[in-house]
């Protein structure tokens, strides 16, 4: 059975640590805990786990800081996890089984990760992350923020997700901080960095610049296409908000040029005709996204309900105001199977009851 290493970096995890540890120290050979400063009782934590614990200053870099958690293995393969991470208990046995099969020809593991959740614990937001690798393959973390390995040599995929499962706020400024020192340095910005600062540049509301980086980021050629397909759909949200309508769904176009039609980028134009009140037109894109291949081996970030209930949902909504009320209907049923604790659906089960209770009194009046 092959071997491995739980690689891990942490700062100030006494809220998640343990919780963290807890669902994966069974089913890895060793533990590396790298600390980068904490002045809590994370360590402490640690020690109950493991003796490997080293200490690695922070640099502002968590390539640096994972790849010298790297250095520290011995094993045959490497994983890497955060503290605010999980390995959901139902999948333990399956992760069992995965690692007992696992042989030396493969170089990497790709594993779903789980970002976000609806009200009832599913996930809404998945990817996928290259999860474990092989040591002697020499593998490295590039990038000073949303630090990532290029997918390299023989990938196998296993269905086991690792579930994020945050529970303090974090630091909201860090990453554009680090962006901005980078920026300040000339620090060369790989098209990754520059796709990712454009990100944190929309999340603090400076639009004009995060438009002109991702159109930067979109007309590189070293961009992954997953990441022109998003950054497309981000470009037009920075449109949106500068009052560029046009260009703003031009951008959303743009993401055809990179693959099939996504049901993100779907649902994006079926709502920019939504709210214009062009119902014809919106309802011709939200079917498209209930057709749409949803893809989840290819480090796409996929939004689950953009590939039933929120296109079903608009959908209903588009037909009502067409007035085809039969088919309306049809599709807040469909949306109910999606969910069937929405209060969009169940509001709108009370709706239509209460439009046939009408057309009968109408019917009987005549």
């Amino acid at each position: 059975m092959a071997t491995i290493s739980l690689c891990m970096i942490v700062r100030d995890e006494e809220q998640t640590l343990a919780r963290c540890l807890d669902s994966i120290c069974g089913l890895v050979d060793e533990i590396i805990l790298v600390d980068t400063g904490s002045v809590d009782r994370t360590v402490e934590i640690a020690g109950k786990y493991t003796e490997k614990i080293f200490y690695f200053p922070w640099i502002d870099d968590f390539s640096a800081a994972r790849n010298f958690s790297l250095e520290q293995a011995g094993m045959e393969f490497c994983m890497w996890m955060d503290a605010d991470d999980i390995l959901p208990a139902e999948y333990a046995e399956n992760f069992r089984k995965r690692k007992r099969e696992l042989d030396q020809t493969t170089d990497m593991v790709m594993m779903p990760y789980e970002t976000a959740f609806d009200t009832q614990g599913r996930p809404t937001f998945v990817y996928e992350r290259e999860r474990i690798l092989r040591r002697s393959a020499g593998f490295r973390f590039f990038g000073r923020v949303h630090e990532a390995v290029p997918p390299a040599g023989k990938v196998v995929r296993w269905d086991v997700p690792v579930r994020h499962k945050k529970e303090k706020s974090s630091d909201g400024n860090r990453n554009l901080r680090i962006y901005q020192k980078m920026e300040a340095e000339r620090a060369a910005f790989d098209g990754r960095s520059l796709y990712y600062y454009a990100r944190e540049l929309l999340i603090h509301g400076q639009y004009e610049k995060a438009e002109s980086m991702f159109r930067e980021f979109l007309g590189r050629a070293d961009g992954w296409s997953e990441n022109k397909i998003d950054a497309a759909r981000q470009l037009a949200f920075c449109c949106y908000r500068l009052g560029k309508e046009e260009d703003a769904l031009e951008a959303l176009l743009k993401a055809f040029v990179y693959d099939v039609p996504r049901g993100e980028v779907c649902c994006d134009i079926g709502r920019h005709f939504l709210d214009r009140g062009r119902y014809r037109q919106a309802a011709f894109w939200y079917e498209q996204a209930l057709k749409a291949e949803k893809k989840t081996d290819t480090g796409a970030f996929v939004q689950e309900e953009c590939y039933g209930f929120l296109p079903a949902i608009s959908l209903c909504i588009c037909y009502d105001r067409m007035g085809d009320s039969e088919k309306a209907e049809k599709y807040n049923e469909l949306a109910g199977s999606f969910q069937p604790e929405s209060e969009y659906y169940r509001s709108n089960l009370v709706y239509f009851q209460k439009k046939r209770a009408e057309q009968d009194r109408t019917k009987e009046g005549l």
